[in-house]
């Protein structure tokens, strides 16, 4: 037995070993300790810019702003040459185009410049940057069972994840360094016997008010591994 053969058989047998020890919640909270050891995510408050890279299309910047005790989101890029922002405080939604309020129909239609876009997008990069802190969620439904997986030649502790029906209908697989539970990978399925959705591989960390966050996202389909886009983490500051 060589000893690469030898070392990932141990893995496999340790990895397996922990996976049979230990429940879906017990796993999430030490994923919570290695990601946000002193429990900062609720009362986060800072700037995100994240660069998107999709293929055939230009590359977009977007600036996000959270602010937790405040209740304030805001998103801001560009797009075509404009510029646009799409912000949420507490109950209060505005949206501008070029630094101007008043949006005519057709521009709001081919923007997608709605309220319920931004609150979508709101919900959508806390999501995100908040795993796997969000998992803590109410309507989240976590699996008690922990498998042992390899993806991609490695060998996982993977939590599965599904959501009451007010919250969501995927059902999510989140995989964990056996070792450090860094989250490395998380996978989503809206039909699993279809093998339908995607996964998104995790790379490099920003350590963020003190919360260690994933730099780089590396998305694609579940069904033929296409590769769909990468967002990157390029820079952070408080707000």
């Amino acid at each position: 037995m060589t000893r690469y053969i030898l070392f990932s058989y141990l893995l496999l047998t340790f990895t397996k070993g922990i996976a049979q020890q230990i429940t879906g919640e017990q796993l999430l909270e030490n994923a919570i300790q290695y990601h946000d050891p002193d429990g900062n995510w609720q009362s986060f408050k800072g700037i995100l810019e994240v660069t998107m890279t999709t293929p055939d299309e230009k590359r977009r910047i977007s600036t996000i702003k959270i602010d937790f005790p405040q209740r304030f989101f805001e998103l801001s890029y560009s797009q075509d040459g404009n510029d646009i922002l799409q912000r949420i405080h507490k109950n209060d939604c505005t949206l501008s185009l070029n630094g101007s309020n008043s949006i005519s129909n057709e521009a709001k239609e081919e923007y997608r410049l709605t309220c319920d876009r931004a609150k979508l997008m709101k919900d959508y990069y806390t999501y995100l940057y908040g795993l796997p802190m969000k998992l803590k969620n109410p309507g989240t439904v976590i699996s008690s069972k922990v498998e042992s997986k390899k993806f991609k030649g490695k060998e996982y502790l993977v939590l599965k994840t599904s959501y009451e029906e007010a919250v969501g209908k995927d059902v999510w697989y989140f995989y964990f360094d056996p070792k450090t539970y860094a989250m490395e990978v998380y996978q989503f399925f809206h039909d699993e016997a279809k093998n339908d959705g995607e996964y998104i591989l995790l790379s490099g960390e920003e350590t963020v008010s003190g919360i260690k966050m994933p730099k780089t996202r590396a998305w694609y389909y579940n069904k033929d591994e296409n590769y769909l886009g990468t967002d990157v983490l390029t820079k952070t500051s408080s707000l």
